[in-house]
């Protein structure tokens, strides 16, 4: 175990690992609740897409522990099941099959590129300046992310967001910030495992507030549905509209992942010499293969989480963290009634702390050089204001080489930099004209 993660030359142990691994589950156990409940909308079976999520999270991150060795997991993401249900399925009238078809496609294309080492290239060619802004960037957003779980923060406050008032009437919100407050302290305090305890106590203090709650007939226990296997529908594929919807997938899919792992990996210092993401091929093949294990069996996009920084956040540096991640996945498919009792207010104290982490790297960052500030800032605005990691990346690329060209210091940008604007500026024209 230990020459294989590299336990040691990571500065961790087994026991951290394994906090780090539990917290990243907890953090995201989620979606197991929320896209069964999406893609249901779709006209696919609850049960069948539960299974699908716990599998295919199990299985990607399994990949990513064993091919990265990376405390990163892996499930349908959010936002992508979002496009599938609300805008190919209900807005554009198609069937989940058509969807399903352009998700194996886009996995398989991702298997492709991985290997080739494309996508590794289009990593490199951002400017470090830039990877450590998505890291502050994807900080905030999951603080966001955590503070509307929660709802502590909402757009009926009289403003465009507000934090509610901490009255009864917002139970939630209030068991949320007493959460925060225990794991600030445990974290002060250098409790070992202290966003995981912030969590377990946080889902214990809910019960008399009525935000944790116990069915009467409680059981622990329920055997799994079958997944949707294979559905596919091949006689659309060569469509404008497949194109389409085939070419959102995979453009969205890129640079979530893409910001997720460089998140991760600087909060992490998961990084060569030359500040690129350790094992970064393993790393993008893992989420390509797990892209189409999930349309196979049923589900959306599987992606990389970002909650994964809340494991890393607990002390995770390697796959086993990953590996406890995906075995907690299976363990669900048998317990979810026992998982489901988690409610948002206890993970959203764990994603809001999280963000307080990853704004460290902001310290690193020159704002003193406009050439690297304001692509700097633009990238940091944009995620959280945008609610869209790859969003982020597109207008932070787009700006830095406005920015450069305004200085006249072109050499600073690599020609895959080059690339990546065009592409970023023409799928913006292309959405504005669709």
């Amino acid at each position: 175990m230990e020459k294989f993660f590299k336990l040691k030359e990571r500065g961790t142990t087994v026991n951290r690992e394994i906090i780090g691994g539990i917290t990243t589950f907890l953090a995201m156990s989620y979606i197991l609740a929320v896209n069964p409940g999406i893609l249901s909308a779709a006209n696919l079976n609850w049960g069948s897409v539960f299974t699908a999520t716990a599998v295919s999270a199990a299985i990607g991150t399994l990949v990513m522990a064993f091919c990265a060795n990376l405390p990163v997991a892996l499930a349908p993401g959010l936002g992508l099941n979002a496009f599938f249900t609300y805008t190919v399925v209900l807005g554009m009238g198609c069937t989940p099959a058509f969807a399903l078809t352009a998700v194996l496609l886009e996995g398989v294309l991702f298997i492709v590129l991985s290997i080739f080492g494309i996508r590794e290239a289009i990593i490199r060619s951002i400017p470090l300046t830039l990877r450590k802004a998505v890291a502050v960037g994807i900080g905030l957003f999951i603080a966001l992310i955590g503070l509307t779980n929660a709802g502590i923060t909402s757009g009926d406050t009289g403003t465009l967001i507000g934090f509610v008032n901490l009255n009864g009437s917002h139970a939630t919100a209030i068991v949320a910030l007493l959460g925060l407050v225990i794991t600030i302290a445990l974290y002060i305090l250098k409790v070992p495992g202290n966003i995981l305890l912030g969590i377990i106590i946080t889902t214990i203090i809910g019960i008399p507030f009525g935000v944790t709650t116990i069915p009467e007939s409680f059981k622990p226990f329920s055997a799994p549905a079958k997944p949707h296997l294979f559905m596919f529908e091949w006689g659309s594929v060569l469509t404008l509209k497949f194109f389409i919807v085939f070419f959102t997938f995979l453009f969205t899919d890129l640079f979530d992942t893409i910001g997720t792992l460089l998140g991760v990996a600087e909060q992490a210092s998961l990084k060569d010499k030359d500040g690129n993401v350790v094992n970064a091929k393993g790393a993008l093949l893992s989420d390509a293969v797990a892209t189409v294990v999930g349309a196979c069996l049923g589900t959306s996009t599987v992606t990389s989480f970002v909650e994964s920084s809340s494991g890393v956040a607990a002390g995770a540096r390697t796959g086993l963290a990953s590996v406890v991640t995906a075995v907690l996945f299976l363990v669900a498919l048998f317990l979810s009634p026992l998982f489901a009792l988690i409610p948002s207010a206890a993970t959203a104290p764990a994603l809001i702390f999280v963000g307080y982490l990853m704004m460290m790297s902001v310290t690193s960052i020159d704002f003193k050089d406009p050439t690297e500030g304001i692509p700097t800032f633009i990238t940091i605005m944009t995620m959280p204001f945008a609610y869209s990691i790859s969003k982020g990346i597109a207008f932070g690329i787009i700006s830095y080489v406005l920015c450069k060209l305004f200085a006249r210091k072109t050499k600073d940008i690599p020609v895959v930099t080059w690339i990546l604007a065009a592409v970023f500026l023409a799928d913006i024209v292309f959405e504005a004209v669709k």
